[in-house]
């Protein structure tokens, strides 16, 4: 029996941040009872890559349930309300008042079963001058600061991944199994409420107190580190990069040792992180001059007998060929998918996940289960 077999959650959902959420919580065995447009969820349409699949859709949608609704029909409004009131957890990333004007007042869901979880996700928050704007991955990155830290020096760059979204996706994840946890101790339920921008801007907390209360405002760095030297991607002598940290003086002395220069941090400008943060171009140029005189197996041989922290510098296909994944397999679409496992391994046990539904493929028996008539659990 999985984590939480016997949950039933409703997510009127789209896009990523809710389906993360909602994904999990079917990752652990719950019933997630996805409810799409009669277009369906737009994410199905992001891109055709995944053997035919939307590559998004097949990460985020995996063992739910697919009803398509109409909510502008009565008969599906009310479907959906028969739903509602026979969940445990509803979790919605609508427009802002779009389920008030559907007449499902959140507050007024929970009155009626106090025992109900809900969640709202959405871009800027239910309050403030902004909690309408319209928001996407890449505009909160912007609005977040995140766009002003991250890039080079020519220019700000996007995170290659919906970094935003994800950030929701898992505070929500976060906050919903909290609640649960809550609930068996109240039996009550709660309102949640998570924004992109919020997730986000906590990632930020470190960077703005550097800069409001350090006076120190990160610039772009590249693969470099703003307050660590030597700290990034250094070329070595067939061509292929090589990144390095360096966290500690112990850790400055065992690579100064290993590279011949053994005196080298005794030496101004090389004595600690501090100094060397200011006479970076010296440091990474000493750096740059020594990784350029081996190949970069051989330099990480070097950087094993010095106990410094490495990281290769790895394309799709080396991400693809890690010795260091796990895959599992999803089916969608009648085709078996390889995808990358989720972080969490339980007791040694790699997860095993149900099937990406197509749209309103339960449809017809989500509909006849759920009467017109809310249980009521009050």
């Amino acid at each position: 029996m999985k984590d939480l077999e016997g949950l039933t959650v409703v997510a009127i959902e789209q896009a990523v941040a809710a389906p993360y959420a909602s994904g999990r919580l079917a990752d652990a065995g719950a019933r997630v009872i996805k409810v799409e447009r009669p277009q369906g969820d737009f994410a199905r349409g992001y891109d055709a890559l995944a053997k035919g699949n939307s590559a998004y859709f097949v990460w985020l949608n995996r063992g739910k349930e697919s009803i398509a609704l109409d909510l502008k029909s009565s008969e599906d409004l009310q479907v959906l309300r028969s739903i509602i009131s026979q969940s445990d957890v509803l979790i919605q990333n609508l427009a802002p008042g779009a389920m008030a004007r559907l007449n499902l007042d959140l507050e007024e869901l929970r009155r009626n079963d106090p025992a109900l979880i809900t969640c709202s996700i959405s871009g800027y928050g239910e309050e403030g001058p902004r909690r309408a704007q319209k928001a996407y991955d890449l505009l909160i990155q912007a609005e977040s600061g995140l766009s002003a830290i991250n890039g080079t020096e020519q220019g700000p760059a996007r995170v290659g991944v919906s970094v935003c979204d994800i950030a929701a996706g898992m505070a929500a994840h976060a906050a919903l199994l909290q609640a649960l946890f809550a609930r068996q101790k109240t039996g009550r339920g709660r309102g949640i409420s998570v924004s992109l921008f919020h997730a986000l801007a906590d990632w930020m907390n470190v960077p703005m107190m550097q800069h409001r209360y350090g006076g120190k405002t990160p610039g772009r760095q590249g693969l470099q580190h703003p307050t660590i030297a030597p700290y990034g991607a250094f070329d070595c002598a067939d061509g292929k990069p090589l990144l390095i940290s360096i966290q500690n003086e112990q850790e400055w002395q065992r690579l100064c040792a290993e590279l011949g220069k053994p005196d080298l941090p005794d030496q101004t400008g090389f004595r600690n992180n501090v100094e060397r943060v200011e006479n970076r171009e010296n440091v990474d140029g000493f750096i740059a001059d020594s990784f350029s005189k081996l190949p970069r197996e051989d330099m990480i041989e070097k950087m094993q007998n010095a106990k410094i922290a490495f990281g290769r510098l790895s394309d799709l296909d080396d991400l693809i060929a890690h010795p260091q994944n796990n895959w599992v397999t999803v089916e969608a679409d009648h085709q078996e998918i390889e995808i990358l496992s989720p972080a969490a391994i339980f007791d040694g046990q790699r997860p095993a996940f149900g099937a990406v539904p197509q749209l309103d493929q339960q449809g017809a028996a989500i509909r006849q289960e759920f009467s017109a008539n809310a249980k009521d659990r009050g």
